[in-house]
């Protein structure tokens, strides 16, 4: 086998072409570059201290435990990028900020993986944190209520104007997931409950009152007609 090397100080020079050059830059050495190495080191030895074979089958030895362990973590990193698809993660940008999303799938180049979220690809070094995406549902359900709740008027000031606002939060509240309800602190459950009641007794008095008003005003309205019944009789009669 014909091995061409260019050994300067003592160093055995990598004369690669540019392309072999940018790719153990990028990279490192692999197998065909260690097995070069190995050989001019081999060819320009000092013939009266010779390397013993014992060493070089160290050195090769070494070296392939050193690449299946690189193979391994590449092969781990696969596959912990494959196991996000469908996770909502968190990553941070090129320029920091913080983006939130949902895995949509995973890309291979050049052996490193990329997580693409809303069309985007992104590095598996920049994931700070995954969630279950049913979880993360769950904890905007337990947000979305708490927000509905805080925008509640004050207790002492409630009308039944604002029976819309009320009845959308408990409607929304009845349709959430018992894992959801389980995010939301305990005096917001109460406080909803409080205003619920509160807001059906308010509905219930103005009901009454209107079927109250109702009732006066088909009594007056009946008076009206009895009095004009009354006066066009009188009439009549005085014809």
């Amino acid at each position: 086998m014909s091995v061409n090397a260019v050994v300067q100080d003592g160093k055995v020079l990598d004369t690669n072409n540019t392309k072999k050059e940018k790719t153990s830059a990028n990279n490192g050495y692999d197998k065909d570059a260690f097995m070069n190495i190995l050989c001019a080191q081999m060819k320009y030895q000092d013939p009266l201290e010779p390397t013993s074979n014992t060493e070089y089958i160290n050195q090769y030895a070494t070296f392939t435990q050193v690449e299946q362990l690189s193979n391994m973590a590449e092969a781990f990193s696969m596959s912990r990028a494959s196991e996000m698809v469908g996770k909502t993660v968190v990553v941070q940008a090129e320029d920091g900020t913080k983006i939130q999303g949902k895995v949509d799938y995973v890309t291979y180049s050049k052996g490193e993986a990329f997580l693409n979220i809303d069309g985007k690809d992104y590095k598996m070094d920049q994931v700070q944190s995954v969630a279950d995406t049913d979880f993360v549902e769950k904890h905007d359900q337990a947000d979305d209520l708490v927000e509905m709740i805080n925008k509640f008027p004050d207790y002492n000031n409630l009308n039944y104007t604002y029976a819309k606002e009320i009845y959308t939060a408990y409607a929304f509240y009845q349709n959430m997931s018992a894992g959801a309800i389980e995010l939301v602190d305990e005096k917001y459950i109460k406080e909803l409950e409080k205003y619920k009641t509160r807001m059906d007794e308010l509905v219930k008095e103005a009901s009454e009152n209107e079927d109250a008003l109702k009732k006066e005003d088909d009594k007056s309205t009946e008076s009206t007609s009895e009095t004009s019944d009354s006066t066009s009789g009188s009439e009549e009669s005085g014809s």
